[in-house]
């Protein structure tokens, strides 16, 4: 179907044709293939960024609401994280020996992380994930994990879902997923396996809220059984709180998980946890990475804590966030429409329901569609920056108005797919 933005993004699809020839999936994260937008609308390729701003291959502007897919939310080009990656480049990147920024760094985050006592240094959060898990395994003697439903692409995390391709069958017995909130299957888990479960490992936020103090009940389930409980703050950490999801909602865990956000756009992640578990772990386990002390993402981690404790980033994020959010909701009301955002501020999703109140995926496609095509871009959650002006949220919300608008006329009308110039996003897993 040939329209004015497919002709927009024409050269990108050729590009991404023959990235598909040489590079497997096209790409480097499957949250960046061009089928996670609407395919033929939205942009395939970035190539500059600034604040909260990013051009696309065409030259087209867009808001980020993305961000990197999480790292760069005190914004794109931050003055503070690229001052200090730019200074550090000038002494070294990396060296024979260990530098004493990773003491300096590791001290930061025992100071700022409620349940970090101990750290050790990576650079994604797949790899972090995976050396929480060892840790847990190797310090409680068990092997089975409860897990919620993507903490990396590791054969633990995958085994039970649909790209399991290449997963020997003994890690699928030994992981169990759990959605959100469902205290009642831990449970039944912990009472089928007693005495075989190492670790809960979970994000502590998506975009669903703890109900009936969920996370309290984990905590006291785990301690009960022996067990250790692991947050995944891969996404939350930084965003919701200077100490991550943790200090936000009052629960410690034993073990967390660090990244995104935390190399302000560089490559760094991270376990932290009590002492008493990693000293113990340490004699048995094998963690070990040559770019895991790279000096250039540590001085942009120490940036990034500066300029969360010296700007009102959490305050703003917040409030720039659950503006969109009561907002988009108020919009959605007075146009009949039933799409729905949810969430806390740092960290938004849309339910993508028709008037039918039945999940659509045309509608999804067609409301995306209107969204990226006025200049609004977002693939999974909407991850608010900091940099964002009064100017940018207000403008946002006139999109949203005007999506919302022409979806749920197309709806009423029964012109959804007629209206469709792109194809609908796929999800991955």
């Amino acid at each position: 179907m040939a329209t004015e933005k497919e002709s927009r993004v024409k050269k990108s699809l050729e590009l991404w044709k023959h990235a598909e020839d040489i590079i497997m999936d096209g790409t480097q994260l499957y949250s960046k293939m061009a089928s996670v937008g609407v395919k033929g609308v939205s942009p395939v390729y970035f190539i500059k960024a600034d604040g909260v701003y990013a051009w696309d291959y065409e030259g087209n502007k867009y808001i980020d609401y993305t961000m990197g897919l999480g790292p760069c939310f005190v914004g794109y080009n931050n003055p503070k994280v690229k001052k200090a990656i730019q200074k550090q480049l000038e002494v070294g990147t990396i060296f024979s020996l260990p530098s004493p920024l990773e003491i300096k760094a590791a001290e930061t985050l025992i100071d700022i992380i409620p349940c970090a006592e101990m750290v050790r240094f990576l650079k994604t959060g797949s790899e972090a994930t995976q050396a929480a898990v060892r840790i847990a395994r190797a310090y409680t003697g068990r092997e089975k994990i409860i897990k919620g439903h993507y903490h990396g692409w590791h054969e633990w995390c995958l085994a039970d879902t649909t790209k399991n391709g290449g997963i020997p069958q003994v890690y699928k017995d030994t992981v169990f997923e759990v959605k959100y909130n469902d205290i009642d299957t831990v449970k039944k888990l912990f009472d089928q396996h007693k005495n075989e479960i190492a670790c809960v490992i979970i994000e502590p936020i998506e975009t669903e809220l703890p109900k009936d103090n969920y996370l309290q009940k984990l905590r006291d389930i785990t301690k009960q059984n022996g067990a250790l409980l692991i947050y995944d703050e891969v996404v939350t950490g930084f965003r919701f709180a200077l100490g991550g999801a943790q200090e936000y909602f009052g629960v410690i865990p034993d073990l967390a998980v660090f990244g995104k956000a935390m190399g302000g756009g560089l490559p760094l992640s991270a376990v932290v946890g009590k002492k008493e578990i990693m000293q113990k772990a340490k004699n048995c386990i094998f963690v070990s990475s040559t770019f895991g002390g790279e000096l250039l993402s540590l001085a942009a981690f120490l940036a990034v804590v500066d300029v969360l404790k010296t700007e009102p980033v959490h305050e703003r994020i917040f409030k720039i966030g659950n503006h969109i959010r009561d907002e988009f909701n108020k919009l959605a009301l007075k146009h009949g429409s039933k799409i729905e955002c949810i969430g806390l501020g740092p960290r938004l999703d849309f339910k993508y329901r028709n008037i039918k109140e039945q999940d659509d995926i045309y509608v999804k496609t067609l409301f995306m569609q209107e969204v990226v095509k006025r200049g609004i871009f977002f693939v999974w959650n909407m991850l608010p920056s900091y940099k964002l002006s009064d100017q940018d949220v207000k403008y946002t919300l006139k999109v949203f108005d005007e999506a919302l608008k022409l979806t749920t006329e197309a709806e009423k009308n029964g012109t959804v797919k007629d209206l469709l110039e792109g194809e609908p996003p796929i999800k991955v897993i």
